[in-house]
């Protein structure tokens, strides 16, 4: 080692003294780095007594009963003694129902009807809410009230009150109840959830397994979430303990505001496993205002069925983004297909605004009411188009439209695509080709074509027939494009489905 360090002083001297002077020492450093990130952390780990102590009165557990029908001894047998007819009369369950419960079984048989009993009220559910005004309104899920006919408030301090449904609206699985007290309830107000961030810390406090008040904290882990409930899915992800009860009950930032409303768990195991999501603020607060005024959610209503622009379907289009949400079909008499959308359109805007996807284009069309004049902007034939329409009003359930399996005509011949590794022959009904085999790896197999898919339009162009379909497949590879874009048929719905093209 001390070889080492006189032979490098050595070195040194030899460069200076021979007159070396074209670096300076600093090059013989190592290069200068960016800082690291540093924060000052507080000091003392930050409470929640404050905040729990403030908001807790205004949260509530939710009980809720259904009626069950008037009960008669002429019932009797059909609730209890039906299981035990078709036993042998040797069974001891057969003898024990003849003995204790025969006459009044024979009484129902003959359609004579012993007196009513008084109807009863079984508990369905059990959840949480709380308070949005001194009147009397809470808030809670829809999945909690559902299908319930009496709902009891229990407060904090174990007091009961009897609530009435105002409204509810399942898309966003929210509802409002009402007690009616001369008392003035303590109550908590939406804060604004777009200024939560992902790391900041909430509180929520609910009714878990029905144990009553309890509170759990935690970060929020996620915006925007789309899990799958609905067309407006637009979750915040928190991390604080939430469990069956929880439902319907608040997320709170430390200002004690409400930035969400707890709604689902992901959770294999039934318990908390620390995924949570709560509809935020921002759209709980205009469902709540409408159902207090009006008792429901309107909203506007365009009539399509829409998907994502895919890198491969925009790679067939010729378009220059993933953006947008492509038309796979106007509903018949909707308001778009009134005013000329067509399937195969690519909604980019609304009013202006860009629509980054399928999502964005349901919250934004949901957004304005009943009657509003939109101006929709579409990708169609390579070129943007404005094209104004009237939204209607979406309607409670929407019918899909069925139709049954079609079948090949047994004496037309198929043809095989084998380039893309399917057979089709003409369909029976209308336009297209009716796709009888697909290969097993081949290009349409894992663009996810299946037997029974009905190939209405390539590139947005009809085809009646195998070799319609083969002809403008190969126009559009001779413009140079890597995939071919496909309007299919199946069971409920029509989809667009981007194939890969042989190249060479």
């Amino acid at each position: 080692m001390h070889k080492s360090r006189f032979t490098s002083a050595v070195i040194a001297a030899a460069v200076v003294g021979a007159g070396f002077t074209g670096y300076s020492a600093a090059q013989f450093t190592s290069p200068a780095l960016a800082e690291p990130v540093r924060l000052e952390a507080p000091a003392v780990a930050p409470g929640f007594a404050n905040v729990v102590e403030a908001v807790s009165p205004a949260v509530v557990s939710v009980r809720v009963r259904a009626q069950v029908e008037p009960v008669s001894d002429r019932s009797f047998g059909r609730e209890f003694g039906s299981p035990f007819e078709d036993l042998p009369e040797s069974h001891p369950f057969r003898r024990f129902f003849d003995r204790e419960f025969g006459d009044r079984f024979e009484d129902r048989r003959f359609g004579q009807r012993g007196p009513d009993r008084p109807r009863r009220a079984r508990p369905i559910s059990q959840g949480s809410g709380f308070f949005i005004s001194g009147d009397g309104f809470l808030v809670t899920n829809n999945h909690v009230i559902d299908n319930g006919s009496e709902f009891t408030v229990i407060m904090n301090d174990g007091t009961e009150y009897d609530a009435e449904l105002v409204g509810a609206d399942p898309r966003t699985d929210l509802a409002v109840l009402k007690v009616d007290e001369n008392r003035e309830f303590t109550y908590v107000e939406f804060g604004d959830d777009f200024a939560t961030r992902v790391g900041d810390w909430v509180v929520a406090v609910g009714n878990p397994f029905g144990l009553g008040g309890t509170v759990t904290a935690g970060i929020v882990s996620a915006r925007g979430r789309d899990i799958g409930a609905g067309p407006y899915d637009d979750f915040l992800q928190i991390d604080a303990a939430v469990n069956r009860g929880n439902s319907g009950g608040p997320t709170f930032n430390l200002s004690g505001e409400v930035v969400g409303v707890n709604t689902a768990i992901f959770s294999p195991s039934g318990g908390n496993v620390g995924i949570a999501f709560a509809v935020p603020a921002s759209v709980a607060k205009d469902v709540v205002s409408d159902l207090i005024d009006d008792g429901m959610v309107e909203r506007g209503w365009l009539g399509v069925r829409i998907q994502p622009v895919t890198d491969e379907i925009a790679e067939a289009l010729g378009l220059e983004r993933t953006e947008g949400a492509i038309v796979a079909d106007p509903e018949e008499g909707a308001p778009a297909a009134t005013a000329g959308i067509r399937a195969g359109d690519v909604i980019t805007a609304v009013n202006g605004e860009t629509v980054e996807g399928p999502r964005e284009l349901s919250r934004s069309i949901a957004a304005f009411d009943p009657g509003t004049d939109v101006t929709i902007t579409v990708q169609r034939d390579g070129e943007a188009r404005d094209i104004d329409v009237e939204l209607g009003e979406l309607p409670t359930e929407m019918a899909l439209d069925t139709r049954g399996e079609t079948t090949p005509d047994e004496q037309v011949e198929p043809s095989t695509l084998d380039e893309l590794g399917m057979t089709v022959v003409p369909a029976e009904e209308g336009d297209g080709v009716l796709i009888t085999d697909v290969e097993p790896d081949s290009p349409a197999f894992q663009a996810g074509i299946r037997p029974g898919d009905i190939i209405r339009e390539v590139n947005n162009v009809a085809v009646a027939s195998a070799g319609e379909l083969e002809e403008r497949i190969g126009e559009v590879a001779d413009q140079g494009r890597g995939a071919a874009l496909l309007r299919l048929e199946g069971e409920n719905a029509s989809r667009f489905v981007a194939v890969p093209l042989p190249q060479g």
